[in-house]
């Protein structure tokens, strides 16, 4: 099998990891964590009261989401570089 084929089934592969979610649960609301624990704790201890404050607060939810997807693109950044590095290194270029 050659290397495009491998590709494209990989790809078809991650697409339908992405997509098969959203169709098997469409209408659910894919929250984070975060908002799963304040519920809890709200219901365990309604007077409880956080230890700080943020220090900066994003004007928006897209703003919010804009430095989430960058900090994961740089961190992705960083792990294509040392594992390239690391190839190259093993063939001694």
């Amino acid at each position: 099998m050659s290397v495009r084929i491998k590709n494209i089934i990989l790809i078809i592969f991650v697409l339908a990891l992405a997509i098969f979610p959203l169709i098997i649960k469409s209408g659910a609301e894919f929250g984070g964590a975060d908002g799963q624990a304040q519920e809890l704790i709200t219901q365990i201890q309604p007077d409880y009261e956080p230890w700080f404050q943020s220090i900066w607060e994003p004007p928006s939810g897209e703003i919010e989401s804009l430095l989430f997807a960058l900090q994961a693109a740089i961190g992705a950044g960083f792990i294509g570089y040392y594992l390239g590095y690391v190839t190259a290194k093993k063939k001694g270029l």
